[in-house]
């Protein structure tokens, strides 16, 4: 028989797992500008700081990247809609597929998987006046841990459809984390707008770190990330990848889910080349799978250990960054 503590614990699974009871379904409009983010892209990044508010902080160079991405619906449940990212790297004749981010839209929230501080993630609740007719957007890490999460309205004036987060707290992006500057966390708004083209991903960033034992805005950033439509590259190579592995971070998703609603949230310990501990285990099982090397099956279960055990904690060489 079971324990009162372990069915209590599966029915926070169980609450956390299924979408919110929503009063009206969403407006088809929204989840047709969220499903239009699906496609094959051309991407560039274009990352500026621009203000500094400490005197003796000199704003960073501009910089801009680009690359090959396919966007997926791996989930629509009408008021629930997963976006999977993935890069398509290398020569056509031998590419390469880096498992990206993930984006889970979510109608009328009731929880959201926000950042609280270095390596910890909180269930947080959104009041009723919050949740009414907007959407939570939660992005997670190539591993499908969390990174984080905001709530926010789409609106659909003035010629284009376009959604804006609240302000919230992430991580450092690669990026910036394998430098370890002086700021050790955001604070953004995110926009996410179709064009004719296809669609941006915007960031107002305020990057923040502890000086003289109080939180202090070092500069803002800009973020324009825009995707183009483009087939050009080995499309392919990225679906076949997903066919080989959505059964495994099917699973994976399920743990992490799992995990965050016994506890209210995670705790993983962030490193600034994975930016989570739990990257290199979790990736490389999923590229075992991809390659042959081994089943589904056996993948599933070295990965539910990794995300139920103490693993995803173990400290870093460096002290962690103070709570922001």
């Amino acid at each position: 028989m079971r324990t009162r503590r372990t069915c209590l614990a599966a029915l926070a699974v169980l609450a956390f797992a299924l979408p919110a009871l929503a009063a009206d379904p969403p407006p088809e409009t929204d989840r047709q500008a969220i499903l239009a983010m699906a496609g094959d892209y051309k991407v560039r990044f274009d990352m500026r700081e621009t203000v500094p508010f400490v005197a003796d902080y000199k704003p960073l160079a501009p910089k801009t990247s680009g690359g090959h991405e396919v966007v997926r619906v791996i989930e629509d449940r009408g008021d629930f809609i997963s976006l999977q990212h993935m890069l398509v790297v290398g020569d056509d004749k031998a590419p390469s597929v880096v498992k990206h981010w993930r984006q889970d839209w979510r109608w009328e929230p009731a929880t959201v998987v926000v950042y609280e501080s270095s390596g910890r993630w909180t269930l947080k609740d959104v009041p009723a006046a919050a949740r009414k007719g907007a959407w939570s957007q939660t992005v997670w890490q190539t591993d499908d841990s969390p990174r984080y999460g905001g709530v926010g309205r789409w609106a659909h004036d003035h010629g284009v459809a376009r959604w804006q987060s609240d302000e919230t707290l992430r991580p450092l992006a690669r990026r910036d984390a394998i430098r370890h500057p002086v700021y050790t966390w955001y604070v953004g708004v995110n926009r996410h707008a179709l064009t004719p083209k296809g669609w941006v991903h915007e960031q107002d960033n305020a990057k923040v770190g502890v000086r003289d034992g109080k939180p202090v805005t070092y500069v803002h950033e800009v973020v324009v990330n825009t995707y183009d439509r483009f087939s050009g590259y080995p499309v392919a190579a990225a679906d076949d990848y997903w066919a080989k592995t959505k059964a495994y971070w099917a699973q994976v998703r399920q743990a992490w889910d799992a995990a965050i609603a016994k506890e209210g949230g995670v705790a993983v310990t962030e490193e600034a080349q994975n930016g989570s501990v739990t990257g290199p285990r979790l990736m490389g099982l999923a590229d075992d799978i991809a390659e042959g090397k081994t089943d589904t099956l056996a993948a599933v279960a070295q990965a539910k250990a990794l995300i139920a055990g103490s693993e995803r904690t173990r400290p870093l060489a460096a002290a962690s960054a103070p709570k922001p």
